[in-house]
């Protein structure tokens, strides 16, 4: 990750966070004063992106920091861990935001619809702030998407809060608030729960989603010389850093630099085909016998 990119993330973090306290405060006032539970679930998830904004950015900072002999991977797993965190916590909230809805829709209670409109309104605009702001990461980095799901559930669910508003103003149809809880609560288990299956996956060192070893095995065999591979393992470090390490049976005995020289190949195709960013390749001559690609 470049500097002068991973300073402008820190930058987008930071206003994006400062938005959300601040809609958060706004939103809880607003939601006790009219009644709207709705506007008060609004509330708590602005008030779990804050902390997941502020997250995020403690771990692109982590994952900053050099390797050492002690950890030679880094903090580079410090935002995998974060983005799990997160959907973790919006799992929570949408769980905490069913329940208060259920219990709503069995004790309707009357809303102040023109407070909770004004106040949606304005979290309204701070979102789209923020999900404008880190649009372009959330593609980029599974820590800063975990951070803009909350962002873009905010977003959803001011969206939903505006449109109750008008709907009990004209209707006095105070059911809406809770039913739209539901729906909010709703999306955000669902995106939580798919950025805590990718972050699992990679935190298993489970071979990439998209990536074949099958598919590599028959790119490497094409290889004049290379005879078969095998004992091989592919994981993430991170969403961009995948790493293969594997054994590479040779079809004559060879020197050294012409093992260099189908390593600078190998390493080519890995790259360009498959992404793999960094390989260890060990070459054998008839070493291991009767071996197959994953060592069982």
């Amino acid at each position: 990750m470049h500097t002068d990119k991973a300073g402008n993330k820190e930058g987008k973090l930071v206003i994006s966070a400062g938005l959300n306290f601040a809609t958060t405060v706004a939103q809880i006032i607003g939601g006790i004063l009219s009644g709207s539970l709705s506007l008060i679930s609004d509330a708590l998830h602005n008030l779990s992106d804050t902390a997941a904004l502020v997250i995020s950015l403690f771990a692109v900072k982590l994952a900053k920091k050099e390797n050492t002999e002690l950890r030679t991977f880094g903090y580079k797993r410090a935002e995998i861990l974060a983005a799990l965190f997160n959907a973790c916590v919006l799992v929570v909230v949408s769980v905490y935001l069913f329940k208060e809805a259920f219990m709503r829709l069995l004790h309707p209670q009357a809303v102040n619809s023109l407070l909770m409109l004004v106040i949606a309104s304005v979290g309204l605009i701070a979102n789209i702030v923020s999900v404008f702001l880190l649009k372009k990461h959330a593609h980029e980095d599974l820590n800063v998407r975990a951070a803009y799901v909350h962002l873009f559930a905010d977003f959803l669910s001011s969206i939903a809060v505006i449109f109750g508003a008008v709907i009990i103003f004209l209707s006095k149809a105070y059911w809406v608030d809770p039913v739209l809880t539901f729906i909010i609560g709703i999306y955000v288990l669902r995106e939580g729960y798919k950025i805590i299956e990718e972050s699992i996956h990679i935190l298993m060192q489970h071979v990439p989603k998209g990536i074949n070893l099958k598919d590599i095995q028959d790119q490497i065999a094409r290889i004049e010389g290379i005879k078969d591979i095998h004992h091989a393992h592919l994981w993430s470090v991170t969403e961009r850093d995948i790493h293969l390490e594997a054994h590479l049976n040779v079809s004559r005995d060879m020197p050294v630099s012409q093992t260099c020289l189908l390593k600078n190949q190998i390493e080519e195709i890995l790259k360009k085909r498959f992404g793999i960013t960094h390989s260890t390749l060990q070459f054998e001559y008839d070493s291991c016998k009767g071996v197959s690609l994953i060592k069982t």
